[in-house]
């Protein structure tokens, strides 16, 4: 398998070509205030409204952007004061809009259309999988995410085994439907926040965001089995062989695939239709810096399947992590320990608003309840915040409230409920 390149950086807008001109045109031209946004990146790209408006106002690089329907505040404008807009949630990014509410319709076909032409770009238009290049635009930020939080991310790489004699027997047009039929075998057997991948020829790619190569091992038998459990329909029976790699110190993408190449090549050459796993990753390096030391530890079976959620959840699991840190060290002036505690409360606050709103979209029937639980739970942090302000109230208690109350009985149980909803 041939490494990747070197990703592609963030696109502006959606990638070249596939409509690109009449969408960005429709950008450009629409009447209240827009702009591309990235979390990380801040403003990608304004468009005339806005710049008339704003001028070069751009939101910094790591601001909060509330969730879709809130509002979200920006740095000064040249003009003074601080402008409130709103937010419209796509895939690694937002459009941030201000203006007449009466426009939502607008805004909301025009996402709907950058979407299309994005998915039509990114897309493996026989299959139906992701296409390669897109994978080289995610990766790195998967890779950042992964550093970032501690939490894990592995490969598996999936080649049908004797394809070349697949078509040589059957066809090439057979050989097709075996690849269209394979995804769907796939996809079937992948968790929501997986990503499936045609890399090339018969060769597919499956990321799989927090998991180490334990889980990922597991995960790579459970599509071997699917694959070889029933005959496909035009050709009978058709097996695969996986290999499976971890990400594992600050490698690269092209280091991390000649693993993975490798891992599938052990595979094949045991005698396919098995798995191969390399048994290296940071998953086994963080456990043991972890040592000795009380941290809540992130674990595969905390995922919804829902991959903004579980982002977020191990987000507060860091931030979660800098509270215990500061509060078991030896109080001292000025050291951090109401700010770090702020920090957490605001970050759930934004994440339950988040979660609230992905949850309404699905449908879930216990929304209101679910809304009551984070509602109290943000009251008991206030109560608890002022306490240990006023040095009412024990290093201890804000320690069992981080670790008992919002991880364990919250996280790890009452977010539960709705993890059906995504598959899990």
């Amino acid at each position: 398998m041939e490494a990747p390149a070197a990703p592609a950086g963030p696109a502006g807008f959606v990638p070249a070509g596939a409509g690109q001109a009449e969408v960005l045109e429709t950008f450009m031209d629409f009447p209240a205030p827009l702009a591309l946004a990235n979390p990380a990146l801040g403003l990608v790209q304004a468009n005339l409204a806005w710049r008339r408006q704003f001028g070069e106002a751009r939101l910094a690089a790591g601001t909060a952007l509330a969730p879709d329907g809130l509002p979200v505040a920006l740095p000064e404008t040249p003009g003074g004061g601080r402008a409130a807009f709103r937010r419209i949630d796509m895939p690694g990014r937002v459009l941030v809009v201000a203006g007449d509410a009466a426009l939502r319709p607008e805004l909301d076909e025009l996402r709907t259309r950058i979407l299309q032409l994005e998915r039509l770009a990114a897309t493996d238009h026989l299959t139906g999988a992701w296409n390669r290049s897109h994978f080289e635009r995610v990766v790195a930020g998967e890779l950042a995410r992964s550093l970032e939080t501690r939490a894990p991310v592995s490969l598996v790489l999936v080649d049908v085994d004797h394809f070349k004699r697949v078509n040589d027997t059957f066809g090439h047009g057979a050989g097709d439907s075996v690849l269209r039929e394979l995804v769907d075998r796939l996809q079937d057997h992948i968790r929501p926040s997986d990503l499936l991948f045609r890399w090339g020829g018969e060769e597919f790619a499956v990321l799989a965001p927090g998991t180490g190569y334990r889980g990922a091992g597991r995960l790579a038998e459970h599509l071997r089995v699917a694959v070889a459990a029933r005959p496909f329909r035009e050709v009978g029976p058709v097996t695969v062989s996986l290999g499976v790699a971890e990400h594992h110190g600050d490698e690269d993408a092209r280091a991390w695939f000649l693993r993975l190449d490798e891992a599938l090549y052990q595979a094949k050459w045991g005698g396919r239709d098995r798995v191969h796993t390399d048994r290296r990753g940071n998953s086994d390096q963080w456990a043991g810096e972890a040592g000795g030391r009380l941290a809540l530890a992130w674990q595969e079976a905390y995922e919804s399947g829902e991959p903004d959620i579980d982002a977020e959840h191990r987000e507060l699991f860091a931030r979660a992590n800098r509270v215990i840190e500061l509060s078991l060290g030896q109080p001292r002036a000025g050291d951090g320990r109401l700010e770090a505690l702020d920090d957490l409360v605001e970050h759930s606050r934004r994440h339950f608003a988040h979660e609230e709103a992905i949850l309404g979209r699905a449908g879930y029937a216990a929304l209101d309840k679910h809304r009551r639980a984070h509602a109290g739970l943000l009251r008991r942090a206030g109560v608890l915040r002022s306490r240990l302000a006023a040095g009412e109230s024990s290093l201890g208690a804000v320690v069992e409230f981080v670790a008992q109350d919002v991880v364990v009985r919250h996280l790890l149980t009452v977010d539960r409920a709705f993890f059906p909803l995504f598959g899990r």
